[in-house]
């Protein structure tokens, strides 16, 4: 016997190389997975942390994607949320008698997948 099953449409959206650590964004982007869109922009729009209008966009742009492919909107929910880390950028800071000590700047990838539920 054939069992129909029921193909889920996914739309993403990336920011890779976002210029903040993988830590930071984590706080965040757990948060947001699982909920539907809305409560997520809601959520993310009353945060003070910087790392949130970088996810919001990267939500609002997975969003656009899913509308470009006319899904239903008011279904949309954060299918996926993960931050990877991103190449880190070296730097040195001058220190006292001749000395330097590294300077790491950390950089980020940022993925959200939205689907219909």
């Amino acid at each position: 016997m054939a069992t129909a099953t029921k193909e889920q449409r996914l739309w993403s959206a990336k920011h890779r190389f976002a210029r903040i650590s993988s830590r930071k964004v984590k706080l965040l982007i757990d948060l947001i997975r699982g909920r539907k869109c809305g409560e997520a922009m809601d959520q993310l729009r009353f945060s003070p942390r910087r790392s949130a209008r970088m996810i919001e966009n990267v939500l609002k742009s997975a969003m656009v994607n899913a509308d470009e492919q006319e899904a239903n909107m008011r279904s949309l929910f954060v299918k996926e949320a993960r931050v990877d880390c991103g190449p880190h950028y070296r730097r040195w800071r001058p220190k006292d008698r001749g000395r330097a000590h590294p300077i790491i700047k950390r950089t980020s990838h940022i993925v959200v997948t939205v689907a219909e539920g």
